[in-house]
């Protein structure tokens, strides 16, 4: 795959990602900053590192499992797994500055 088609499926995975909605603050998972790192491997494999506000989080299985559907849903992506992690730690610094200002920063 071309340097430009991995960026574009990249790309179409993150617009996908918008679609997921945090339960508890009602924002998708890209604008809050949840979504660390995408790639995508020459067989269309997607591998999708993300976060959540906290380690304790309620909503961590439904996030994790709405991000791999939504991500496998995009045309080209064959696969996709969503690892979890909490380095860096969250922080609202990392929300888009559109999120910032809807919660208020």
């Amino acid at each position: 795959m071309s340097g430009a088609g991995e960026a574009a499926l990249r790309e179409a995975v993150m617009s996908a990602l918008r679609v997921v909605i945090d339960p508890e603050l009602g924002e998708n998972v890209v604008d809050l900053g949840l979504i660390y790192r995408i790639d995508i491997a020459e067989d269309g494999a997607a591998v999708v590192e993300m976060t959540t506000t906290t380690k304790g989080c309620p909503a961590t299985s439904y996030l994790k499992e709405a991000v791999e559907s939504a991500a496998w849903a995009v045309p080209g992506i064959a696969y996709a797994d969503v690892r979890l992690t909490y380095e860096p730690p969250w922080t609202p610094d990392m929300m888009s500055p559109v999120a910032q200002q809807r919660f208020g920063r």
